[in-house]
């Protein structure tokens, strides 16, 4: 996008507009990134506002890094010293940290990932169903999105499994706060209660932040509508960015109402729309716009562009789900030799992760590189983060959930109660789970059977740091997980299999950082403070510069783009998906089908399968809705069952054709 010659009259308006609260209508690649660094630049190098007094809003820490680097090229070394460019959960953390003591936390309070909660809420709730714990949690996330406590979710709730949910989530709260631990929601949540309860905190912010401005606004959840609310108080002085048109996370709690509710919380608001498009042909865009326009509108608006018609979008019926994998990988390797292309130009985009099983098999087979975005990081397994926790308390022992951790995986005759007791008296005195445990006055709360087991746990975690800071990673290591019995654990508690991978996993993982310690020649507290880090090793950090395939959800490619774009799987029951074919859902699934096709710049390709294996049967499908609603102009349609046969001959040719070719002399191009 910064090879944009100038900007455009709707962009330079909304760089410009001070006069009160505005909302900028940001259609899919119409630069909207730009208008917000922009905006900046121009509040700090032309208004003279103090960096310290602009916040700038995003919803990723990728998003957040990439506004922050275009911010610094734009301002040209002049000084944004204490400009606050962060996510949501950011910026309340830091809320937070200030703020703690109103609150009754310490300002070193813990922030409980979603795997940490999981294990509370299985505990508190007495189930070993993965499903039955994730709803529970899933609904406690969204009762606190909603700015609704536990005594309010039991009171709305319409029946006895409702009430059972609202109960574990009052015993959750209480559990969480005993700890002097937060979770993810409440990092937003918290800062509203305590602006909402303490006038005089809130009015030390808003003067701090005095010029909001907020990217992917038709994201925000109604706790996120509520902070921001908040900040901007009656002087109202923020920039919306947002596009109705690219709403899709309602499952995850975020309301398209909040964009709706703008006009009405501020009626002096006014609306710029960006419909010029930088990223797609005409066509594309056409195809867009049809479909979109099923849907009811908040704002009207049309996409354009100036890159010209473009080719027409395919459409490739396709046999069954086998067929339609080797289909696509056939194709793009084609359509990448007559392009000249990268592979990196490429994405294959789907609903569903499962659908990306049989595209990998093609895809190694053919030796074709690809990315899966999406997955799950080695470092996000559970059994790394048991033996990291570990670690993590060899290093500090103040980490309150690396205790917790720790403390109960593998268990060490350590109970709940117990453990509630320890965070209670812990927050009372203001001092980390660990330190309380050797106080006499925790002591001379608990029985001498609880105190024991948790001495003996901090005795032996005080041994090991102390080998930890001396001895190489190779010694102390082993000596830890012999010491814990994690193996043994690990077969107590898993099928056979599944504990061999998982063991596997630990091997893997122990081997790596021994050979860091031998290679860097650090002992194993060295390395311990480099874990916090180790999502930069994630393969998707490196995504830019790789050159593979691009594998991907709908939801995850969300904010990207690329050259060739193939959209897998548009049938009925997949995309739209069986359990949103009610209006307001099925709003929701052809705004992720926009998102999709928006994706592309310059080619677009559809494939969906006539018959899908559900467990051993093939079952008949049916094209999407979403293709008919797209416009026939642009469509060029092939394949089904009458063609599949000589089609995919013809393709096997065709590859034949492209290896010999391949493997005589080329020019290069």
């Amino acid at each position: 996008m910064s090879a944009f010659p100038t900007l455009n009259a709707p962009q330079r308006e909304a760089i410009r507009y001070l006069d009160g609260p505005l909302l900028v209508l940001a259609g899919a690649g119409s630069g909207k990134t730009r208008v917000i660094t922009q905006k900046i630049a121009y509040l700090i190098g032309e208004c003279g506002l103090n960096p310290a007094n602009i916040a700038a809003i995003t919803f990723t820490n990728k998003a957040a890094r990439e506004m922050r680097e275009r911010v610094d090229k734009a301002l040209a070394g002049q000084p944004s010293k204490g400009l606050t460019i962060s996510t949501f959960h950011s910026l309340g953390v830091r809320i937070l940290r200030e703020e703690a003591r109103a609150l009754g936390y310490k300002p070193q309070f813990s922030i409980f990932d979603a795997a940490d909660c999981q294990g509370i809420v299985a505990d508190l709730s007495g189930s070993v169903d993965k499903a039955t714990v994730r709803k529970l949690q899933s609904a406690i996330s969204n009762w606190k999105n909603a700015l609704k406590d536990p005594d309010h979710a039991l009171r709305e709730a319409g029946n006895e499994t409702e009430a059972l949910a609202a109960r574990v989530y009052a015993s959750y709260a209480a559990t969480l706060k005993a700890y002097q631990a937060v979770d993810f929601d409440d990092l937003i949540r918290l800062p509203v209660e305590l602006f909402a309860g303490q006038p005089e905190i809130l009015g030390k912010w808003q003067n701090r932040l005095r010029y909001l401005l907020v990217d992917e606004y038709q994201d925000t959840n109604a706790c996120q509508y509520a902070l921001l609310r908040q900040l901007a108080g009656p002087r109202a002085a923020f920039t919306a960015v947002g596009d109705d048109d690219q709403a899709i996370y309602g499952w995850r709690g975020a309301d398209i109402e909040n964009l709706r509710g703008l006009p009405r919380d501020y009626p002096n608001l006014k609306v710029i729309k960006l419909e010029q498009n930088y990223r797609s042909t005409v066509r594309i865009l056409r195809a867009a716009n049809a479909l979109i326009a099923n849907n009811e509108k908040l704002f009207e608006k049309k996409l354009w562009s100036e890159l010209g018609l473009g080719d027409p979008i395919t459409v490739t019926a396709c046999k069954d789900g086998e067929h339609e994998a080797e289909s696509v990988v056939m194709k793009l390797m084609a359509h990448k030799f007559e392009h000249r292309g990268a592979f990196a130009d490429y994405a294959i985009l789907y609903r569903g992760n499962f659908q990306a099983r049989a595209l990998e098999q093609f895809l190694r087979n053919q030796r074709v590189p690809y990315l899966l975005s999406g997955g799950q990081s080695f470092f996000e397994k559970a059994e790394i983060k048991d033996i990291t926790a570990w670690l993590r308390l060899l290093a500090n022992q103040d980490d309150d959930p690396a205790f917790i951790r720790a403390v109960t995986t593998p268990k060490r005759g350590v109970g709940g109660s117990t453990l509630e007791a320890l965070g209670a008296y812990a927050g009372e005195r203001h001092c980390s789970l660990f330190a309380a445990v050797f106080e006499e006055g925790f002591a001379q709360r608990v029985q001498a059977r609880q105190l024991a087991p948790l001495q003996e746990f901090c005795t032996f975690i005080n041994r090991m740091a102390w080998r930890a800071e001396k001895e190489p990673a190779q010694q102390v290591l082993p000596d830890l997980l012999a010491a814990i019995a994690y193996e043994a654990w690990l077969y107590d508690h898993e099928e056979p299999r599944a504990a061999q991978t998982r063991w596997n996993n630990v091997q893997e993982f122990v081997g790596w950082m021994t050979k860091k310690g031998e290679e860097e020649n650090r002992t194993l507290i060295d390395l311990v403070q480099t874990i916090a880090l180790i999502n930069m090793l994630d393969k998707q950090n490196d995504g830019e510069s790789v050159d593979a395939v691009q594998l991907s959800t709908l939801h995850a490619a969300k904010g990207l783009e690329y050259k060739h774009v193939f959209l897998i799987g548009v049938e009925e029951g997949v995309l739209p998906h069986r359990e949103s074919l009610e209006p307001a859902k099925l709003e929701e699934e052809r705004r992720l089908m926009y998102v999709g096709i928006t994706r592309a710049q310059r080619s677009l390709h559809l494939t969906y399968a006539e018959k899908r294996k559900q467990g051993k049967e093939l079952i008949p499908c049916e094209p999407s809705r979403f293709i008919g609603e797209m416009g026939k102009e642009d469509l060029r349609f092939s394949g089904g069952s009458a063609a599949a046969p000589p089609d995919k001959a013809s393709g096997s040719a065709r590859l034949e054709a492209m290896k010999a070719m391949l493997s005589g002399k080329r020019t290069p191009s």
